[in-house]
């Protein structure tokens, strides 16, 4: 079958690197605008933020002193969904969103179950005490000494409770993000 031939020698894709047809090759250079839109929709699917939230958290990030694109970034490391991921919570970023909206999150002892909810230095999420034995959580405590816990955090696994240390500086964000392409994107 047509199909199975990308997982065989057959695979046109593999063997030339472009599409098949008369205009494969054109395909492959990518304008400006495009590589920026391509980087801004990938740092929205990482974050899991839809585009108007994106655009608001771009004009905060804007408004603020400093670099833009850095402070666009430590924004979204703020959301609370990301920081229940970082702290080893929840095992992907959507689990973590999905945790928080169920409200299975306190933040200074109050429930919070707003995922763009921002933390602040200082703030302690823990667990609730009858979400301790959700199997989510219970798997994703496993992970945490393996993926580690960024700097920036401090991370009690048997009490499942984190503290916000500090800020996130740009060091602490180690995917490749090119953030100066979305501001280039949001300036045009």
């Amino acid at each position: 079958m047509k199909g199975d031939r990308c997982y065989t020698d057959k695979c046109a894709f593999e063997r030339r690197g472009y599409a098949p047809g008369q205009h494969g090759k054109a395909r492959l250079k990518q304008s400006d605008y495009g590589i920026r839109l391509r980087e801004k929709q990938r740092v929205r699917r990482i974050y899991g933020v839809q585009e108007g939230q994106f655009a608001r958290y771009f004009n905060m990030a804007d408004r603020q002193k400093g670099v833009t694109g850095t402070n666009l970034l430590v924004l979204l490391e703020r959301r609370l969904d990301n920081v229940v991921y970082r702290m080893g919570f929840a095992e992907s970023r959507n689990q973590a969103r999905q945790l928080v909206k169920h409200g299975h999150f306190l933040v200074n002892g109050k429930k919070v179950d707003i995922p763009s909810f921002l933390v602040k230095v200082g703030d302690e999420i823990a667990v609730k005490e009858k979400s301790k034995d959700i199997l989510p959580i219970k798997q994703s405590i496993e992970t945490i000494a393996r993926r580690g816990v960024p700097d920036w955090l401090e991370v009690d696994a048997d009490a499942l409770r984190g503290k916000v240390k500090a800020m996130p500086e740009r060091h602490h964000i180690t995917m490749p993000i090119q953030e100066q392409l979305i501001v280039e994107f949001y300036s045009k």
